[in-house]
């Protein structure tokens, strides 16, 4: 179950914790590709034992150590991912960390573009997606596939660069968020013609 969105206030920032929102289905396949790696390294060091010669032990040994790691590494640093903002008068931060890497972006207000929510972009049907003869369900596995590498549902332009963050930030959290950030961004937070509609598209199902 995906933790809430999270806010800190401190003196002259606000912190925003967004956590891990990586679709469970998503979460999913990488539980099967680190099966499949520890599964390939575990028969390659079977089959091992039965070299001869201590210059193929050793290779053979390097690469189930190397395919070992890869599976360890690949897996870790996605189902450990985290993300947060760090929000200020001056700017906004964008951290990224995982369990061997954290990586800190700050953009400051003056510079930034208008902030656009993406979610979900649109995507060309399948073919067959509503058919009698979709039984393997390829609608379905390009979603997913779009999803895997989905990079945030909230970007801007910084300069000849777009920046994407937020990944499983949808609609019903994007009106919170925004509102907090306004708190110390004010007037310098310019967003997208798309959030008037989806604003009032919240508000009317608030209302409901």
């Amino acid at each position: 179950m995906k933790q809430p969105v999270r806010y800190y206030w401190g003196t002259d920032h606000l912190r925003i914790l967004l956590g891990n929102r990586t679709d469970p289905r998503i979460k999913m396949l990488y539980y099967i590709e680190f099966v499949v790696l520890i599964g390939m390294a575990t028969i390659m060091l079977f089959r091992a034992f039965s070299l001869e010669g201590d210059w193929l032990h050793l290779v053979a040994g390097s690469g189930i150590l190397l395919l070992y790691a890869l599976a360890g590494y690949r897996f870790l640093s996605r189902m450990l991912f985290r993300e947060e903002l760090s929000v200020s008068s001056a700017g906004i931060t964008h951290i990224v960390s995982t369990p061997f890497s954290s990586r800190r972006r700050s953009f400051s207000w003056e510079k930034m573009g208008s902030l656009h929510y993406r979610g979900h972009e649109e995507k060309t049907d399948h073919p067959l997606k509503g058919g009698c003869f979709d039984y393997f369900g390829f609608d379905t596995q390009e979603r997913l596939i779009q999803n895997l590498h989905h990079d945030g549902n909230l970007s801007f332009r910084y300069g000849d660069e777009e920046i994407r963050f937020a990944r499983g930030i949808y609609s019903w959290h994007a009106e919170d968020l925004i509102r907090m950030i306004r708190l110390y961004a004010g007037n310098a937070l310019v967003l997208g013609d798309e959030w008037k509609d989806l604003m009032r598209e919240m508000n009317w199902q608030k209302g409901d």
